[in-house]
């Protein structure tokens, strides 16, 4: 995987932290030069001198990638750079926008749905046109959980989730004849927060519900991201990967289900997280 993306180029969006942050180290960590996006150019600029600190090669590119302008100053200005784009990751997105339906209001629905699928939109057409002239080039967009089942209180989250994995598929169809491939990740219950921000006691009550037994971080995904981006996933697309710690696959959580954890054999698997 390190040797095929030697070299390449990708572009990471919100990757002024948490998932973001984790792709665009791994990618770098693997030798692809990377432009690092956030609304935050400060957070922006941190990862980019962490990267950079570690021998890797990354630029800056702060901006609301919901705005079309600012995206296509982004891909030209990574096309002045570093001379191409290879790998888009479309990791922006709004996350805690809590509203019951009943309380909803077309300004919170028309936020959550700019930024997180319309900026998607954005940022694979804009990239599209470089990566078709190239007869190659990939897109991993990020969906969640909700793109399939339901969370209290988040329609607009859910409905851009799902949103993304359709267009995840119809990109890859109508991308395919141009060599793009176009993929996505659905992460599980992740801790982005800072260190600290969240108690040890609430994270363990939050892994209770995984199958593997604890809260992911984004390191745990910045690899399935570097695997879909690499020629190793060269015949694949139009799909979604979940890395959830086998969350989604489950019928009912722990806490309820007819066959509880504490009915399963006592051999020391069940100890706590691993």
């Amino acid at each position: 995987m390190s040797r095929s993306l030697e070299g390449k180029v990708a572009v990471v969006t919100g990757a002024g932290g948490g998932i973001g942050s984790a792709v665009a180290r791994k990618l770098a960590e693997l030798g692809t030069r990377v432009t690092v996006n956030d609304v935050d150019e400060a957070r922006a600029k941190s990862v980019t001198e962490d990267i950079t600190r570690g021998g890797g090669r990354a630029r800056t590119a702060a901006g609301d990638v919901s705005d079309a302008a600012t995206v296509n100053d982004i891909m030209d200005d990574t096309v002045r750079a570093f001379g191409r784009i290879d790998v888009v990751v479309n990791t922006a997105g709004l996350i805690g926008q809590v509203r019951h339906f009943l309380d909803a209001d077309e300004e919170w629905w028309d936020r959550v749905l700019r930024v997180n699928l319309r900026s998607v939109f954005l940022c694979s057409h804009a990239a599209a046109k470089y990566m078709v002239e190239q007869g190659s080039g990939v897109i991993i967009s990020t969906s969640s959980g909700g793109a399939t089942r339901a969370h209290r209180g988040e329609v607009a989250y859910d409905a851009s989730k799902g949103g993304i994995e359709a267009m995840t598929r119809a990109l890859a169809v109508d991308l395919a004849p141009y060599g793009i491939r176009v993929n996505a990740v659905s992460p599980g219950s992740i801790n982005v927060a800072p260190p600290g921000a969240v108690s040890a006691e609430e994270l363990a009550e939050r892994g209770r519900t995984v199958p593997l037994g604890r809260v992911g971080i984004p390191d745990d995904l910045a690899s399935a991201y570097a695997f879909l981006a690499s020629d190793e996933a060269a015949y694949i697309t139009g799909v979604v990967v979940p890395v959830d710690g086998g969350m989604i696959i489950q019928q009912r959580s722990p806490q309820v289900d007819i066959f509880g954890l504490d009915r399963y054999p006592a051999v020391g698997l069940l100890s706590g997280p691993r």
